[in-house]
């Protein structure tokens, strides 16, 4: 463990406020974050046709061509309130590095000075995973799992009936936000390792003797949160593998780190 010193206990101190301040602290914190929220939500609703676009074109290009090239909505009010579900998804990913930096400012007065440079690369990198899980469903395995859908889609003949896919809007796109979400969600795990490392509560040893285990969850969890094909199963399992495996690299380098911080520690006084 990292020691302190005296100027970082000074720090603490300083920063000590009676309960009620930290309400209010905490209530303009989340006042921010809720008016960075509506904002965005206002801005993306706005511009939800062009969004609706974007993540419609893998479905339009894979229709391409084909007599039910569209989307279909079956109550009067259901295309609104999905262009609101879009807002309100595109603006949550708009505003969440203000909501994650009011989040920091509330949190980092109550940390070491050690602490807060130990957190905040984790803090930077989480946006940066999401976008690379959300990236990924958006060109790799959407695609791949649209075409698997459609070609269920069954032609009529003589004495049987065809099953032609007619989508509704609010499903297909419900299909791609969980996706987007649980792709960017899984993807956070070495940062949720490297934390529980950076604590000292998992070690690379640790991570490293459950791996087998680990890809057996990381193959269950790949089922449950994907379309039932092998390919989009597949397709969350290999990437977050490698992230367990980058993830024990990182946890890694967090003790060797800290190994050389205590060795230094304890030359100075000799020295």
């Amino acid at each position: 463990m990292t020691s302190r010193s005296e100027a970082d206990d000074a720090a603490i101190e300083a920063t000590k406020a009676p309960l009620l301040d930290h309400l209010i602290e905490l209530r303009k914190r989340l006042v921010i974050s809720i008016i960075a929220f509506i904002i965005c939500f206002v801005l993306c609703f706005t511009f939800a046709k062009y969004i609706y676009a974007f993540l419609t074109a893998p479905l339009a290009h894979a229709l391409a061509g084909q007599p039910n090239h569209h989307l279909i909505y079956t109550a009067l009010y259901e295309t609104f309130f999905t262009y609101v579900k879009l807002g309100m998804f595109a603006g949550l990913c708009l505003s969440f590095p203000i909501i994650a930096s009011q989040l920091w400012l509330f949190i980092a007065p109550g940390l070491y000075r050690h602490e807060r440079n130990a957190f905040l690369p984790f803090l930077a990198a989480t946006p940066v995973l999401f976008l690379i899980g959300a990236a990924f469903v958006y060109y790799v395995m959407l695609p791949f799992a649209i075409r698997f859908f459609v070609s269920y889609e069954t032609p009529g003949g003589h004495g049987t009936l065809g099953i032609e896919l007619q989508a509704k809007v609010s499903e297909y796109l419900d299909f791609v936000m969980t996706l987007i979400f649980a792709f960017g969600l899984c993807f956070q795990l070495p940062v949720l390792l490297s934390l529980l490392g950076r604590v000292g509560i998992v070690s690379s040893a640790q991570l490293r003797s459950v791996r087998r285990y680990a890809i057996l969850g990381i193959v269950a969890l790949s089922a449950v949160v994907t379309p039932p094909d092998v390919f989009s199963m597949i397709s969350l399992a290999l990437p977050l593998v490698f992230l367990y495996e980058v993830s024990i690299w990182c946890v890694r380098l967090i003790e060797h780190r800290r190994a050389k911080e205590d060795a230094a520690r304890e030359a100075g006084p000799t020295s």
